[in-house]
């Protein structure tokens, strides 16, 4: 019998990572649950730090997401903004709403007052009483830019909210990651872990950029590794890796997206609606998992996790 995973580390950006850690909580013991979250996106915005990968998954496993969008605080008032626009000319194009903007307040205070990015996180993964260890990927800045058709160079979130996704992509690069180093405490997680997870998150712009961090790769090729696959049917359920999988040479594909981390994978799973390229994900992964991927419920999050979990134990199996 393959051992049981017991301390699991969690690769995750946006809402697709966020609505599966939800049912991850509940399939394993939080206590030995850490999730790494991407801040290649992290921006300014009214001199305010913002970390969007970070504050979705405190927001949704904290319980005060907005769950019909997925990202911000639910039910929140733009009275400050709405202020800046109206009053002062301010840019809207970057939505905080007023409840919101009180963790990027605190945030920015923190971080003034010399304490550590991962120190701040923390302390919001405290005060929102998230039973796992959240760190960010780094404390040193990496930022996520788009090199435009057009010859411009933008923030990843400029070109995506800013701009709205429109201007063809040239290229994708991560400012910043060659110099940075992985936050205290990520290393050692994942070489302590049983298994690492990849959630089901963009693979350009929300798991590369914790990959191309110094040393995470080389830790994660020595650890039984499984990822879900964001494509589900030839198509992403939400964001903008379609526009973006090309640019880095990969089609749409659940398998070919595998493809992406041939170095690094034990395990696959892959929705229903793409059983028929098991086959070809098992050219990168020894183990490969058909079922419904769906994550709009808790429930049916726990259902995926528990699926992937079986896979990782199989991986374990392997390895030992």
């Amino acid at each position: 019998m393959s051992p049981t995973p017991r301390r699991i580390v969690a690769l995750a950006g946006g809402v697709g990572a966020a609505r599966f850690l939800r049912g991850l909580v509940r399939a394993v013991d939080p206590g030995q649950l850490t999730v790494v979250a991407n801040t290649g996106d992290d921006l300014v915005v009214h001199g305010l730090r913002v970390s969007p990968d970070v504050d979705t998954v405190v927001y949704t496993l904290g319980g005060g997401i907005d769950e019909a969008r997925g990202w911000g605080r639910a039910d929140d008032p733009t009275t400050v903004q709405d202020e800046l626009a109206s009053r002062y000319g301010e840019p809207t194009w970057f939505t905080l709403g007023d409840r919101d903007l009180a963790t990027h307040v605190l945030r920015t205070a923190w971080l003034a007052e010399g304490a550590t990015l991962s120190e701040a996180t923390a302390a919001l993964a405290k005060a929102w009483g998230l039973g796992f260890t959240l760190r960010p990927m780094s404390d040193e800045r990496v930022t996520t830019r788009i090199d435009t058709e057009d010859g411009r160079d933008l923030h990843f979130q400029q070109w995506w909210v800013g701009e709205r996704g429109e201007p063809g992509v040239a290229g994708v690069r991560f400012d910043g990651a060659d110099q940075a180093v992985p936050a205290p405490g990520v290393l050692g997680a994942v070489a302590a872990a049983d298994a690492v997870i990849l959630c089901p998150s963009n693979p350009v712009v929300s798991i590369s950029p914790i990959l191309a961090l110094p040393g995470v790769r080389a830790v994660l090729r020595a650890t039984p590794t499984v990822g879900v696959s964001p494509v589900v049917g030839g198509r992403v359920l939400r964001g903008m890796a379609d526009r973006l999988l090309p640019v880095v040479g990969c089609r749409v594909d659940a398998a070919a997206v595998a493809g992406l981390y041939r170095d690094l994978l034990d395990g696959w799973v892959l929705d229903e609606a793409d059983a028929n390229r098991a086959e070809a994900a098992a050219e990168y992964a020894d183990h490969v998992a058909v079922t419904d991927t769906m994550l709009a419920e808790p429930d049916a999050a726990q259902r995926v996790a528990e699926v992937v979990l079986d896979v990782a134990e199989q991986a374990m199996g392997t390895a030992s």
